[in-house]
Order: structure tokens, then C-alpha cells, then sequence
């Protein structure tokens, strides 16, 4: 069975390694020591405590699109009449084009947080 470092963890869960170590510390997340003595995480564990992560959003999610990506909008490229935005959502980059009444409608701007939802080859954005 594959098995993930701390660090490997978090980058996947989208946190940061103090994160998923003070989770670990507590006892959310069980890690065991390997033969090099790292804690590590086994994979059925981790993808078991993704699932539960990912179902205590605060608000809940009113879209038949369910999969979402939070992040930060790092680049918005705006034509006469298209836009292009860039989320960086952890290790994920998306890449959205959308009309730009669209863009500025939702009052996207770089740095602001907004969530890419996927469906298909779609990619949808909603400002967070």
C-alpha cells in the first residue's frame, strides 16, 4: 500500500505540513513511522480523511457542479469581448474562459479568492 509523508499530504489535502502535522498530533489523521523513521501517512487513511475533509464545508453548495477548486486568482487576461482568469488552487492551476461581462460582473481581480468548478471539460468560476 502507497503511503505519504507529511509533507506529501498536505500538498495534497491543500494545507500546510504544520497543518497536517498538528492534525496527526491530535489524532485526525493516523501516521505511523517507516523505516526511516518519517511519519507517514497510509493512503487508504488519507483518502478516507480527504472524503471527510471535503464534507464539512461551511456553506453549503448550492450548484450541480461538484467539483470545486478554492483558490486565488493569479492572472486575468481581458479581450473586447472574452476573458481568460487563472486560479491557483493548491497544487492545481485552472484556467477559465469566460465572457468578460462575466469577469466583471463577479468583480474578479488578482489576488481575490474564487473557486473553479469543473464539469466535464467546463470550467466554471464562482467568487468566494
Amino acid at each position: 500500500m502507497q503511503s505519504y509523508t507529511i509533507g506529501q499530504a498536505a500538498r495534497l489535502l491543500g494545507v500546510s505540513p504544520d497543518t497536517a502535522r498538528r492534525w496527526a498530533d491530535a489524532g485526525r489523521i493516523t501516521t505511523r513511522r517507516d523505516e526511516s523513521g518519517r511519519r507517514v501517512i497510509d493512503g487508504r487513511d488519507l483518502a478516507a480523511f480527504s472524503v471527510e475533509l471535503a464534507g464539512t464545508d461551511e456553506e453549503p453548495s448550492y450548484t450541480s457542479v461538484r467539483n470545486a477548486f478554492p483558490g486565488i486568482v493569479t492572472a486575468i487576461k481581458l479581450g473586447d469581448v472574452a476573458a481568460q482568469v487563472e486560479i491557483q488552487a493548491g497544487p492545481h492551476r485552472l484556467v477559465s474562459l469566460l465572457t468578460r461581462e462575466a469577469v466583471e460582473e463577479l468583480g474578479l481581480e488578482v489576488g481575490m479568492e474564487a473557486t473553479a468548478r469543473v464539469k466535464s471539460t467546463n470550467v466554471h468560476i464562482d467568487r468566494t
